[in-house]
């Protein structure tokens, strides 16, 4: 599928990528600024995530609250999502409504700091540390990427430290943090802006020149903290951590470190993941789940991430009552079979047509077509690449995905973290 791209660039830095589709009257405004967790200095973990909340709390000409209001009294829907490298702000609107949807973002963008206050502040930090409640400390499992991310990054890497935070650097973050991360972080030249729908050219670029030419450049993107660039793609040993819950079942996630989003092993391991676990006839589902009635449920997952490393993940959820260790055993067998014999074609061929069948359908819509535009656009300087990125996926054989296997899965890369249900107190 061909997809029309207009790429350029204003005067103060923001990235503009147009990409007109008049099949249906809407349009989607994606902005992705290039900061995430991985910018976040030691004891300001979570401020990223922190701050796409207050994003959404007022700006100079906006009353609190009133953005997302705003846009879905005409119909439109708006949200906004932080990660380990980056923060992505989406609102959709008919298309007779883009200027509203140019003139919220502009607002935030070039006029936040006026309508900030220590009473926001202080109301969506609550917010998030509630948010970490009910998500990562008092959820089954709820913390088991926040600790494989420990296990497998060092602590001087970006990526060793959960997105959303700890509680006690939310509790010691001041209001003058806030500014200064959106100071730092929110300016036009660390953004790109990407429209994706039912629009005029010319109109659209006379819009975006009103509202985001006059918001100043920011001060530079500051290098990020501690040695993202250095972490081998090897761990050099074998990692256990056993984590005692009041869970229901046992449950064993498998992760290794690979090459990140973007190089040739990346698309080799997401072919992996869909070989082993992309639907109940993968061979993990047919194996463990179906024929040998050890686990419940089967996954496996990439992480599309680009500082340094990327994480690859199996995960088995073990039946109630039975022991973690033969899934543990099944999951590294299954692994070491598909590693010595290879995929078969017929697999193969399922795998990657399951890849580009999700990767066709999610570009059918403006949303997510914005968004992978915008993320090629802050990754790469390319947002062309979404042409060519399915020829990637079919360029990868049968021998790439045991090299892969023998090169990153080994014991020698490995941290297995495995959840147990709590046990019960003695009886006085």
């Amino acid at each position: 599928m061909h997809i029309p791209i207009e790429r350029y660039t204003l005067d103060n830095g923001l990235r503009v990528v147009l990409s007109a589709d008049h099949s249906l009257p809407v349009v989607t405004v994606n902005f992705w600024y290039n900061v995430g967790s991985r910018n976040e200095r030691p004891g300001r973990t979570g401020l990223a995530h922190l701050f796409e909340h207050m994003m959404f709390q007022g700006s100079q000409n906006v009353p609190d609250t009133q953005h997302m209001q705003m846009v879905e009294r005409v119909g439109g829907s708006i949200n906004a999502t932080t990660w380990l490298d980056r923060t992505n702000y989406y609102t959709t609107v008919p298309a007779s409504h883009l200027e509203l949807a140019l003139w919220l973002d502009s607002d935030r963008m070039g006029f936040f700091l006026p309508a900030l206050t220590q009473e926001k502040f202080d109301n969506q930090r609550e917010v998030v540390k509630n948010e970490r409640r009910q998500r990562v400390d008092n959820a089954p499992y709820g913390d088991w990427d926040e600790r494989m991310q420990r296990l497998l990054f060092p602590p001087d890497h970006p990526y060793h430290h959960s997105v959303i935070g700890s509680m006690d650097d939310l509790d010691a973050t001041s209001l003058d943090d806030v500014a200064d991360f959106f100071r730092t972080f929110y300016a036009p030249d660390n953004a790109v802006l990407t429209l994706c729908g039912d629009f005029d050219r010319d109109t659209a670029r006379s819009l975006v020149e009103r509202y985001f030419g006059p918001i100043p450049r920011g001060p530079g993107r500051p290098p990020l903290p501690g040695t993202p660039d250095v972490v081998p793609l090897q761990l050099g040993r074998e990692i256990r951590e056993t984590v005692e819950q009041p869970v229901a079942a046992a449950r064993v996630f498998l992760g290794y470190r690979i090459p990140p989003y973007g190089t040739p092993d990346y698309y080799v391991a997401d072919v992996l993941s869909e070989l082993l676990a992309g639907g109940k006839s993968a061979r993990l589902y047919r194996s463990v789940v179906r024929e040998r009635r050890l686990a419940s449920a089967i996954t496996a997952m990439v992480f599309p991430v680009v500082t340094g490393a990327s994480l690859f993940v199996m995960r088995g959820s073990v039946l109630p009552g039975q022991p973690p260790e033969p899934v543990e055993q099944a999951l590294l067998e299954e692994l070491g079979t598909l590693g010595r014999e290879g995929p078969t074609d017929r697999e193969m061929e399922r795998a990657v047509t399951g890849l580009e069948a999700r990767h066709l359908l999610g570009l059918q819509k403006t949303s997510e077509r914005a968004d992978t535009l915008s993320m090629l656009e802050t990754y790469f300087g390319d947002p062309g690449l979404i042409e060519t990125e399915l020829d990637r996926y079919r360029a990868v054989t049968a021998a790439d995905v045991r090299r892969f296997i023998d090169e990153y899965l080994s014991g020698e890369n490995r941290v297995v973290l495995t959840y147990v249900p709590q046990a019960a107190p003695e009886a006085a």
